[in-house]
């Protein structure tokens, strides 16, 4: 009984600390926060594909969804999605954690899900980069399985995929791979090599296939980097915030308690648990992969700090070299951190705990597993009530019901990108209007960070506001007419928006639809839809090959142990001589 209690007890406390953390986002309803916008049913538009004019920044990320919501209703999914990503990485750092000391899997958990970087990426939407953080330990695990058996695991045919979500959690699981995949011996890693240079590219192929179609576009504004780079919190100065997974460049969505004495207090502690567990760590899982977990946590740590230390470097790169915007939120490599500083954090727990007399071990345990959550404890609840699912009006649907039987894509009005709708608490979100519409969409792709704005990149965008700054309301329609829009959508309670000249299709209180006449959309040059079509098809073709492969695996494995089980002797008895 004692045995079962303690491999259960790790799984259950990643359960509800997933649980609490997201609170309140878990309820029915639609989580709408930032950069995440869900909606019952995403098309799959030409954005979304990676041949439209934008981008492929939710590349392959919104593609997925709108591939999966056909068969698990958006809302379901998304809850699904969040829930499954913060267990997922609990659970995964607990296959890397100590399963000789309670104390050092609880802990290592505990600072895997419950630390800044989880929820200010909860809070600003990121949620591919959140599913590519819970894959990390799960990828170093299949190489440790590699370096046992010297086969390439086949779990890594999906799991690079699913880490590769966006461009830059591709990145992420990209280095972590690479870097863990040295320590296997000479001998064991043989075509291995070959095989995990493909897994790598296939599952990266739809960013960067789409990223090369975009190459001349693909440069971003040089002042950006320094608006996206990393921030001190409170009094704590940016490479300090890093050392704690914090630093994020939007102030708007870290927790109050960062900017006090429990940032201090969490930065304390650390510093000193993995003084502690640094030997204990490499003595467990070899000098190799620590010092491969190690030099991904530099790498992670280091881009983020060059962000804060010389922003114009990065802005630089971005500016001259196609896809440099990729390093533009250069804090969103602290996913690299992340495993190493979980794992050292609960083997110098489990050390401190060891050191003291029998009778006090229980209590430093238990202080250290929530210490965590007692310097962090407005990240409870969805983050303070910062994450809240809610129902989306009705005019949404309505309006994509009318939309449906229009000619020409959407331009959405007023030409901003985020907006605060009262039925979403006044919480700031991406405009979720586009995306429950059904089709393809034009919006503004400026951002205005810290007051001053960084302009966007989609030359489609910017031709539309060039378009919307007509002298009158009918030459607008004209000129919108001529980029393929066939469509206004304005979201009346949103700021001021310039009046076009057209049919009103539906009135309704949130939304008002003209429809401008008939239009053609643009064309899909014939090169790109096959350059894309290859870059799906190896994708989709790792991703279900992967799972597959996994499954039977772990299958047959499962068999074995049953098989085991009934030939071995009964507990106590003397095996047979051999």
């Amino acid at each position: 009984m004692g045995s079962t209690w303690r491999r259960r007890l790790p799984v259950v406390w990643v359960l509800v600390l997933a649980v609490v953390l997201l609170g309140p986002a878990l309820l029915p309803g639609h989580v709408l926060t930032y950069d995440m916008v869900w909606v019952p049913d995403l098309a799959l538009t030409r954005d979304a594909l990676g041949v439209g004019s934008a981008l492929p920044r939710a590349v392959p990320s919104d593609a997925v969804v709108a591939v999966l919501d056909e068969v698990v209703p958006g809302q379901l999914l998304q809850h699904l999605v969040l829930l499954g990503t913060l267990v997922g990485a609990g659970l995964g750092v607990l296959r890397l954690a100590d399963r000789g000391s309670l104390v050092a899997q609880l802990v290592s958990a505990t600072a895997y899900v419950w630390n800044p970087f989880v929820v200010e990426r909860l809070v600003m939407g990121h949620w591919p980069v959140l599913v590519g953080y819970a894959v990390a330990p799960w990828v170093v695990s299949a190489v440790l399985a590699w370096r046992r058996s010297g086969v390439v695991p086949a779990s890594l045919w999906g799991l690079v995929p699913l880490g590769s979500l966006s461009a830059s959690t591709g990145l992420v699981t990209a280095l972590l791979l690479l870097a863990t995949t040295l320590t296997v011996g000479p001998a064991r890693r043989g075509r291995g090599l070959l095989v995990v240079a493909a897994t790598l590219l296939v599952a990266n192929a739809p960013w960067l296939v789409s990223g090369l179609l975009h190459a001349s576009v693909a440069t971003t504004d040089a002042g950006a980097s320094s608006r996206f780079a990393l921030q001190d919190e409170g009094g704590l100065p940016g490479p300090l915030a890093a050392l704690t997974l914090g630093g994020i460049w939007n102030a708007e969505v870290v927790p109050a308690s960062r900017l006090g004495v429990p940032g201090w207090l969490w930065l304390a502690a650390v510093v000193v648990l993995v003084v502690l567990g640094a030997t204990g760590l490499r003595r467990r899982l070899g000098t190799p992969l620590v010092a491969a977990l190690a030099g991904c946590a530099v790498l992670g740590w280091g881009a983020a700090t060059l962000s804060w230390v010389a922003p114009t470097a990065l802005g630089s790169l971005a500016a001259s070299v196609p896809g440099g915007g990729v390093l533009r939120d250069s804090t969103r490599l602290l996913a690299l951190v992340a495993p190493g500083l979980a794992l050292v954090l609960g083997e110098g727990a489990a050390r401190l705990v060891r050191a003291l007399p029998a009778a006090a071990r229980p209590g430093l345990g238990v202080a250290l597993v929530l210490l965590p959550v007692a310097t962090l404890p407005d990240a409870g609840l969805g983050a303070g009530g910062r994450l809240e699912a809610v129902e989306l009006p009705a005019d949404l649907a309505a309006a994509r019901a009318v939309v449906a039987g229009l000619d020409g894509d959407v331009v959405l009005l007023p030409f901003s990108s985020y907006r605060q709708p009262a039925w979403n608490g006044d919480r700031k979100v991406l405009d979720p209007t586009g995306r429950a519409l059904g089709r393809d969409f034009v919006a503004d792709d400026a951002l205005s960070v810290g007051g001053r704005v960084v302009p966007g990149e989609d030359p489609r965008a910017r031709a539309v506001g060039e378009a919307l700054r007509q002298g009158d309301e009918r030459a607008r329609a004209d000129a919108l007419r001529d980029l393929g829009i066939g469509v206004v959508v304005t979201e009346r309670d949103a700021g001021e928006a310039p009046a076009v000249a057209g049919r009103t299709a539906y009135d309704g209180d949130v939304l008002l639809v003209q429809a401008l006449g008939d239009v053609a959309p643009p064309v899909v040059p014939r090169t790109w839809v096959v350059a894309m079509t290859l870059a799906w098809a190896a994708y989709v073709g790792a991703l279900v090959a992967g799972t597959v492969l996994g499954l039977l695996r772990a299958v047959g494995a499962r068999r074995g142990r049953r098989h085991e089980g009934r030939t071995s002797p009964p507990r106590g008895a003397t095996p047979p001589m051999r």
